[in-house]
């Protein structure tokens, strides 16, 4: 059986973490694992697959014999650093946005374009988790309908700004409770008992912030489609772990109820949960820790049955990171041959 010497560049992360977590659970073929963060983790030990391994800084150096890199330590560490992984011979799956609209570079969710990762010339994207969780329930409906417009909403958890934000949120919790004012390191406002517009940059000329100019971005990318009209707002809430969004979606020909559930219930990636009668719908709280996205709330225009609510969530960790690259990983290694064994 082939095996692979992998290395995670940013293994401290809350997505570093779920990567580890992940190749153990799936059984990623590894012959080797190096494990990659910042100097002052350096030295650290963790335990994986029954051994004890030892945190390295990550270094231009670092990927001598490294086969394949499992990238999620910040934009400006992977373009520093994702170049020398090149060079050094490995395929390198990086989960931040330094490379996802570069025209050279795949960007890739396996349950829609798979095909895409044969492109690579050294780097497959991991799109933006917002993105993925949105076009997973989506896809199924545009291969039987032609998506033509997006309207979403999103419902973004703590996890999605990392390890300490998810922190934040439970120390808020607290202080608040207490009767304490909130600190704030994290986030620019409180976030327990409240919510807020997406915390990423503002572009003051139009109004739309980085995060959704990635989903509008990306999703085009990912279809191949630049004529997908995408319109996104995007809030934070007071939510420990999972995204969730409100989907209206326009597309060229008619759909009925029965058509989408059909499609959402025998798709890859995605739960169906729209239950009418019960009022039993996705929930964050059940999306978390999950493989699949929750999709539920289903609505027909009645006057206009080419228009479809919907609405999701997703573990942003999981899918929306970690598992979406590993799964990239997989597919690639079924043909890939290790250069360092």
């Amino acid at each position: 059986m082939k095996q692979f010497n992998v290395a995670i560049l940013g293994v401290t992360g809350a997505v570093g973490q779920e990567l580890l977590q992940l190749l153990e659970e799936r059984k990623f073929p590894i012959g080797s694992l190096k494990a990659l963060a910042s100097a002052r983790s350096a030295g650290e030990k963790f335990k994986f697959r029954g051994q004890t391994l030892t945190i390295e800084e990550a270094r231009e150096d670092s990927f001598k014999g490294i086969d394949l890199v499992l990238s999620s330590a910040g934009g400006s560490i992977s373009k520093k650093l994702v170049p020398f992984a090149i060079k050094a011979g490995a395929l390198v799956v990086d989960n931040t946005s330094a490379f996802r609209m570069d025209p050279e570079v795949p960007l890739v969710v396996p349950e829609i374009n798979p095909e895409d990762i044969a492109k690579h010339k050294g780097v497959i994207a991991n799109p933006n988790c917002s993105t993925i969780i949105m076009l997973v329930p989506l896809f199924p409906l545009h291969k039987i309908a032609r998506l033509k417009r997006v309207i979403v909403s999103t419902y973004q958890s703590a996890s999605g700004a990392g390890a300490k934000a998810m922190m934040e949120l439970e120390n808020q919790a607290r202080e608040v409770l207490d009767g304490k004012t909130p600190t704030k390191n994290v986030f620019p406002h409180q976030i327990a008992f409240n919510l807020f517009s997406h915390n990423s940059a503002m572009d003051e000329a139009t109004g739309f912030c980085d995060e959704e100019k990635k989903m509008v971005q990306e999703t085009r990318k990912i279809f191949h489609d630049a004529s997908i009209e995408v319109l996104p707002t995007t809030v934070r809430v007071p939510v420990y772990r999972a995204h969730s969004e409100s989907i209206y979606a326009e597309f060229e020909k008619p759909l009925s109820v029965d058509q989408i559930r059909q499609a959402l219930g025998s798709a890859a990636g995605v739960k169906l949960v729209d239950d009418r009668k019960n009022n039993y719908f996705p929930m964050p709280i059940e999306a978390s820790g999950k493989d699949d996205i929750l999709a539920g709330r289903i609505r027909v225009n009645e006057k206009r049955p080419n228009e479809v609510c919907l609405f999701v969530s997703g573990d942003q960790i999981r899918k929306g990171a970690a598992l979406n690259a590993v799964q990239i990983a997989e597919i690639w290694a079924r043909t890939a041959v290790p250069v360092h064994s």
